[in-house]
């Protein structure tokens, strides 16, 4: 319903600091205004950006933003309690929050006993007295304060009465948001129930969780801690973090928004989550998990012909939500399991309809399954599908006939390898030969052909290969094994896959690149 009323669960993006502490992970400060200004663009409630008085990088950020106002978002500097020793207002790790401009902190205490007394070496009491005066001292200087109760659920199973003690001090002293935490990431749902039931009837507040993924139940316990009335949820984007990483916010908001029905994200912005979560990958350097629930590239895949068949005809027969509403697709692929419906789907998609011409549908099918009996894969080579597709129907273009290739390399005396190519083509009757050098032998196969057939079209030049892949397919026959070659190819608006598979692999290389080329000049073609 379009004036219906959702009760708000806030957001805290953590990606900044804790998806930082991921090991291969490393953020420079353009980095991080960049993921800001899309955090804010998204809706974020919270960004918490870093721990001003940690390092170098972290005081240049926090100048770089002081004085800046985004449109939705409130940035975030996270500190720690004052040191046991040390009072409050004398503690440099409180200064440099104070100092940092940033709109809200985010303070950790601990809530453990176990922790207060083993781990950072103090008394109970002192403990409690760390937290309430750094909370009353920094609410002088900031209108809204989140405490983290680090350790908390593991800190209730140990002693109940001291973990909700740390809260009601926090409480006391001036708190804003009160978030239980599960540092180590060892809660189980029925454990996260438990619980929160338990805080909620001991204290009045507006409670978050912050819930790390060692068990693997981050997502799961952040959901359920909603449905017991909880009001923040932290998380990073892509569950980014440090171990196991953090409870992923591209799952958590989509199944509070669409299922829960809550208010996480600026109206209308849900649609873009998808494309939020590529950019965080890029940035970060990851390799984006394609399975990953809701945004992943898999996400919305369909490759048995079952399951094809059903979402042609009720999109919700095999997908629980939309995917254009967390601004994904959907994807059909083409393999061994297809079944008919598939390869009509995906001609569509190639404006070629195929609806009534079963015959050559039948004859698409029995290709693909018997390519792939021999090792070709389409799942990844949507380009020489399409290929063979337009092939079966008469509308492949052939833009040059192959007469010969050739390959040689060479090892130099100072141990430099040289290859070199030579290339025989037609094109309209003309007989061209050309011989080019390169780091390797498919380099210089790819080299010799632009030479050779790059005057007569110019818009080869838009095509470049990204990718290069080989995969043994019977590893048992050694060298004389099958080999499959993908490669990835782009003209700056696209990305295409191709395959060639063969015992020799700079056979296999040449099918994949052969088709590489000739996809993209009916592409760049078409589109001029």
């Amino acid at each position: 319903m379009e004036n219906e009323v959702r009760d708000k669960v806030y957001v805290l993006d953590t990606t900044l600091r804790d998806g930082a502490q991921r090991a291969d992970i490393s953020f420079s400060v353009s980095d991080k205004l960049q993921l800001i200004e899309r955090f804010d663009d998204i809706g974020i409630d919270y960004i918490e950006v870093g721990f001003p008085a940690s390092n170098p990088k972290e005081m240049e950020l926090f100048e770089k933003l002081k004085g800046r106002k985004f449109d939705y978002s409130k940035i975030i500097a996270f500190g720690m309690t004052r040191y046991k020793n040390t009072k409050v207002e004398e503690d440099e790790n409180i200064k440099q929050l104070i100092q940092s401009g940033a709109d809200s902190v985010c303070i950790v205490g601990k809530s453990s006993s176990l922790h207060a007394e083993k781990v950072i070496e103090t008394t109970l009491e002192n403990n409690l007295s760390m937290i309430f005066d750094t909370i009353e001292y920094l609410k002088k200087y900031f209108p809204e304060l989140i405490f983290d109760a680090e350790h908390f659920f593991d800190g209730f199973k140990e002693n109940p009465q001291y973990a909700l003690k740390t809260l009601k001090t926090a409480l006391e002293a001036g708190a804003d948001y009160l978030v239980l935490c599960d540092t180590n990431g060892g809660m189980l749902p029925d454990d996260v129930i438990e619980i929160i039931n338990k805080v909620n009837r001991g204290i009045k507040a507006t409670i978050g969780v912050h819930f790390h993924n060692d068990s693997g139940c981050a997502v799961a316990n952040t959901i359920i801690a909603v449905k017991k009335g909880i009001k923040m949820v932290h998380g990073t984007i892509n569950g980014y973090g440090e171990r196991c990483g953090n409870a992923d916010l591209c799952q958590i908001i989509p199944n509070l928004e669409i299922k829960l029905k809550k208010s996480c994200l600026k109206e209308g912005s849900l649609k873009h989550l998808t494309s939020l979560s590529r950019f965080v990958s890029e940035t970060a350097n990851q390799i984006i998990n394609p399975s990953q629930p809701f945004v992943g590239r898999h996400a919305f895949t369909h490759k048995s012909g079952m399951h094809v068949s059903g979402v042609s005809k009720l999109s919700k027969a095999f997908e629980h939500v939309d995917p254009e509403a967390v601004g994904n697709t959907r994807e059909i692929l083409i393999s061994e399991l297809s079944g008919k419906k598939s390869i009509i789907l995906k001609a569509k998609e190639f404006g070629i309809n195929l609806e009534d011409d079963l015959k050559k549908v039948s004859e698409i099918l029995n290709r693909v399954q018997n390519m792939e009996h021999k090792g070709y894969q389409f799942e990844a080579a949507d380009g020489s599908f399409e290929l063979l597709v337009k092939e079966v129907t008469g509308v492949k273009k052939k833009f040059f006939k192959l007469e010969s290739f050739r390959v040689l390399n060479e090892k130099k005396e100072d141990g430099r390898m040289l290859s070199e190519a030579t290339v025989k083509v037609q094109i309209n009757g003309n007989r061209i030969i050309e011989t080019a050098e390169g780091n390797g032998p498919v380099n210089a196969l790819d080299r010799a052909l632009r030479k050779a057939i790059e005057s007569c079209y110019p818009a080869l030049s838009k095509i470049t290969l990204t990718d290069f892949k080989v995969r043994v397919l019977n590893e048992k026959k050694g060298t004389g094994a099958v080999v499959r070659v993908l490669i990835e190819s782009s003209d700056g608006e696209k990305s295409w896959g191709t395959i060639g598979v063969s015992e020799n692999i700079i056979e296999a290389s040449w099918q994949a690149l052969e088709d590489s080329v000739i996809y993209g000049l009916m592409h760049v073609e078409k589109d001029e």
